[in-house]
């Protein structure tokens, strides 16, 4: 038996490549991997339009369906991701491409996941014919909405905000595009990356019933997950299921949150600048788990010698710019010139084919009532932001500063920022009809319920990030109160907080299709609103008003945008900047 464990448990070190922590850690994975390998290969079982997918209430069913939907979102992180190293990135480092990418964000995350589920769900459906596939990548495609353009715009700013003496470093190594990004540019947008991709992940609990209880043009198409049993149990009002609904949800989110994102956190500290520590960093029992394998860290440190190898290879080599003639200068003004013709005639184009078609199918009283509906939708956003604001960045400000904190408010924060609107749905209405309220007014913080959490998760990632050493500093220098706020704290949170504030209204406009439309078995509250107005045309299959609401909502994020959000952010970018 002695020579059996020679070759496994070895006592002397030099020969151990494996213990016992090696067999646990290879339970948790394998666990988890064959967990998403089951869920995928049910994705593709066969499937015709108009077919019924059983949804049963059964609380023994939730596991499963808590796997189905942990899969999409986490199919759709990985898009998300690569979306923000790509565009993101792309926006940060070329002016161009920022005109176009920027704005186009900002309208993307206003536009309703129902209007993207309208306009994608024939598609996906008619590219895998027969596969209940196409409308499970729908399904995915619409947590996508709800978790790029956050992490994209998080990722641009962060780019925009690197200290100017680690550029100059880059420069001086000679760094090429592919080393200064994977060597400077992720490492320092790593804090921010990290908290806007939980936040992600939480908001797209937020639309998962809208996206596996997909109902177009009198389709209804159920998915098996924890959405289609939220909307059934709403539906039949079930309340004991609407509760084992919730169980389950926190369940999950504790799980991923302990083997992903908490080692992630604690993972991520070492991308720390500062020439000052915490005294207590991060803890993660998962990420101490791994360290005391023997296999898995072989591993790791193999995985660590080709990665560093594909960042730092021959073929990535900076190449010496060529000396710029008075020619070269002019082909690239012409060479701007064009482009800002392509897009501008690009955009008119678009606008001249949107136009029309809902020119040709609606009048012009019916423009001026959807532009009316979403003013009424403005107003009720801005008071919602607003009063968001003035209690989560302070709350932020005091969980950023207490790491201790930080890590026991991480997960409580995604549970809240992860509970969908619709299981207050049955609170609500039970109260506004009780009470005979105004539903005008009490179905409005519905619309900030899930999007006010990216204003709290921002300050806290801004301020997490600000450099110990400016701390200790105002702290011998006995700053305190209003002084402390205006010369410290709003100025390193400022980026972030704007990045936040911008995210948090697209994500209430989007919320508005949820909020001004309450529904609790046979019962329906329905607020004035722009929400509202999609909602009833994508119920109805409307299409010419589903692309005049979507259009008009459009529109009110662009002036928006232009007129408060841009200047902001150009302020936050260029001025707070803490290098």
């Amino acid at each position: 038996m002695s020579k059996v464990r020679f070759y496994l448990f070895s006592q002397t070190k030099s020969l151990r490549f494996i213990n016992e922590w090696d067999l646990v850690a290879f339970i948790v994975i394998f666990g988890v991997l064959f967990t998403f390998a089951w869920g995928a290969s049910q994705m593709t079982t066969p499937y015709a339009l108009g077919q019924p997918i059983a949804i049963t209430l059964d609380p023994h069913a939730l596991p499963l369906y808590s796997a189905r939907t942990v899969l999409r979102m986490f199919a759709a992180l990985i898009l998300s991701l690569l979306f923000t190293f790509t565009f993101g990135t792309w926006a940060a480092k070329s002016k161009r491409a920022e005109q176009i990418i920027i704005p186009a964000i900002d309208v993307l995350q206003s536009v309703p996941v129902l209007s993207f589920l309208a306009i994608t769900v024939v598609g996906f459906i008619r590219l895998f014919p027969g596969s209940q596939l196409g409308p499970e990548c729908a399904s995915i495609f619409a947590v996508f909405t709800a978790q790029a353009w956050n992490m994209a715009l998080g990722f641009y700013q962060s780019l925009k905000s690197i200290p100017s003496d680690l550029q100059e470093a880059a420069d001086m190594l000679h760094l090429s595009s592919w080393q200064r990004f994977w060597r400077i540019e992720v490492p320092c947008g790593m804090s921010s990356l990290l908290w806007n991709t939980m936040m992600s992940m939480s908001a797209s609990w937020f639309f998962v019933v809208v996206s596996e209880a997909i109902s177009v043009a009198h389709q209804d198409i159920r998915l098996p997950g924890i959405g289609s049993y939220i909307q059934l149990a709403i539906d039949t009002r079930d309340l004991t299921a609407v509760f084992y609904a919730i169980t389950a949800m926190l369940v999950v989110i504790l799980i991923y949150d302990q083997l992903l994102f908490r080692p992630l956190v604690a993972w991520s500290e070492r991308y720390n600048f500062s020439e000052f520590r915490d005294t207590r960093p991060a803890q993660s029992w998962f990420l101490d788990l791994l360290g005391r394998t023997y296999l898995l860290r072989y591993l790791s440190s193999g995985f660590a010698i080709v990665t560093n190898y594909a960042i730092t290879m021959p073929w990535f080599r900076r190449k010496p710019k060529a000396i710029k003639e008075q020619s070269a200068k002019l082909i690239k003004i012409r060479f701007d010139w064009f482009w800002y013709a392509a897009m501008i005639a690009g955009i008119i184009a678009s606008l001249w084919l949107l136009l029309g078609f809902i020119i040709s199918n609606l009048d012009l009283y019916e423009i001026w009532h959807a532009a009316v509906l979403g003013s009424i939708t403005l107003l009720r956003i801005i008071i919602l932001l607003i009063a968001s604001s003035i209690l989560w960045v302070p709350v932020g400000v005091w969980i950023g500063l207490r790491p201790r904190v930080t890590q026991v408010a991480q997960p409580i924060v995604q549970f809240l920022a992860s509970f969908p609107a619709n299981l207050l749905f049955p609170l609500v209405v039970m109260l506004i009809v009780r009470y005979q309220l105004n539903v005008e007014i009490w179905t409005s913080p519905l619309m900030i319920l899930g999007s006010q959490w990216y204003i709290l998760f921002n300050v806290i990632a801004g301020t997490s990030s600000i450099p110990k050493e400016l701390a200790y500093a105002a702290h011998n220098l006995n700053v305190r109160g209003w002084l402390w706020w205006s010369k410290l704290i709003l100025p390193a949170i400022f980026p972030y907080y704007v990045t936040g504030a911008i995210t948090a209204a697209g994500g209430a406009w989007n919320a508005s299709i949820v909020a001004e439309w309450v529904t609790w078995g046979d019962t329906t509250l329905q607020a004035t609103g722009l929400g509202a107005y999609i909602r009833a045309s994508t119920d109805s299959g409307d299409f010419p008003r589903i692309a005049l609401g979507t259009a008009m909502m459009c529109v009110y994020v662009l002036v928006i945008n232009r007129l408060l959000w841009r200047p902001l952010y150009r302020i936050a970018t260029e001025r707070y900047q803490l290098s």
